[in-house]
């Protein structure tokens, strides 16, 4: 055991270490590169599923969840157009609508059909990270993004919840608890809002300009754990908890620049590593010799990328069709809520180890084909700059 869980944390340390390094050699994104190298190392040995690692991944899964939120810039969507708002609405209703045709052609499963227009913004962090907030094809996908999570994370806890209770009375309840801590997390906001206003200097007693005992990091990380606490205690998804701490964040102290570095550094500089990594280690490789596991997979995240791109057509009057067709990519990324649905389902028996297969893999293609055509369409963009 003891041998056991040191080769876990020597080759834990030495992919977290060098997979920027192999990332660039090989010119693919550091996310699926993680995922691929977690896959090959459970193969052979070296990492294996305890405790602790299930663990500290899911901690690095609702922490990417934070730094999404903290991405969320809530007077930007206030100050959004009307045309932009019920675009990116029209969007996730197109995208929805698609799944759900395709889904019934090919004869896909119930789980398999509501995973397909889930939304998950958690890796558009990573994308923020490497192309800069500020690309306007990055600005439309937050606030199409933001709705689709927040849509996609209300379907997940009801998917969670009844994998435990069933469709009956005990689920609505749970659905009850759930719009009242909707409802809460709004009056809470107004309340904060407003305080904030009349009392600006309460900012700078909570993350003060001299700060020498990293108090903007405490507050950060305080703020996180009570919120995950409290969707614990309300048995719903962690993640909406993580999420909401983060706009909580990015809402009230904006200003400083710093908290979102030194937040994101920590982030991506250990716990999501972890986290991407426990995803391909989730993967059995020797599962891609079963007949159905690839072409299933290929199919699934054939329909989700194009689901998602005739959707996009619909944005291309906003800023453009190659904007469009980057909003399209990268919200084609849902691999924390696939995994968690692909998870839930397989654990409640309603779908079986080769679908279970097929969804973890088709996550793993979408995170490769979306980023690396994101790359390609980037570059494309900086040389007719």
């Amino acid at each position: 055991m003891i041998q056991s869980n040191t080769t876990l944390i020597l080759t834990l340390s030495l992919l977290i270490w060098g997979s920027p390094y192999i990332a660039k050699l090989a010119r693919i994104p550091t996310p699926p590169l993680e995922i691929i190298l977690g896959s090959i190392f459970a193969y052979l040995g070296f990492i294996t599923h305890n405790e602790y690692f299930n663990t500290i991944a899911e901690m690095g899964f609702l922490y990417l969840m934070f730094l999404a939120g903290m991405e969320v810039d809530l007077k930007q969507i206030k100050t959004s157009s009307k045309e932009v708002i019920e675009k990116s609405i029209a969007f996730l209703l197109i995208m929805t609508l698609l799944s759900i045709f395709f889904g019934f052609i090919f004869h896909l499963n119930a789980i398999t059909i509501v995973s397909m227009p889930l939304i998950s913004i958690g890796l558009l962090a990573s994308l923020s990270k490497t192309y800069g907030k500020d690309k306007s094809w990055l600005k439309l996908a937050f606030i199409a993004g933001i709705l689709g999570e927040i849509l996609s994370i209300i379907a997940l806890t009801i998917l969670d919840v009844a994998s435990h209770t069933g469709f009956d009375m005990k689920l609505f309840i749970k659905g009850s608890y759930l719009l009242m801590f909707v409802i809460a997390v709004y009056i809470v906001y107004r309340l904060f809002h407003l305080l904030f206003w009349w009392f600006p200097e309460i900012k700078k007693v909570l993350v003060p300009k001299e700060d020498t005992a990293d108090q903007d990091i405490r507050l950060a990380m305080s703020l996180f754990f009570i919120l995950i606490t409290v969707m614990l205690y309300m048995e719903l998804e962690l993640a909406l908890g993580g999420f909401i701490a983060g706009i909580a964040i990015s809402t009230f102290f904006k200003h400083e620049k710093k908290l979102e570095e030194k937040m994101s550094s920590i982030g991506f500089g250990f716990l999501i590593p972890i986290f991407f990594i426990h995803v391909g280690a989730s993967l059995d490789l020797s599962s891609l010799a079963i007949k159905g596991v690839v072409t299933g997979a290929l199919l699934i995240s054939t329909l989700m990328l194009l689901t998602r791109l005739i959707a996009a057509i619909i944005l291309k009057h906003i800023s453009g069709s190659k904007d469009a067709l980057l909003v399209a990519l990268a919200l084609s990324m849902p691999l924390t809520l696939l995994v968690a649905v692909a998870t839930i389902g397989y654990e409640a028996k309603w779908i079986d180890i080769l679908s279970y297969y097929q969804l973890i893999l088709a996550s793993i293609f979408e995170i490769i084909i979306s980023m690396v055509a994101i790359k390609i369409l980037s570059k494309t963009e900086l040389k007719e700059s």
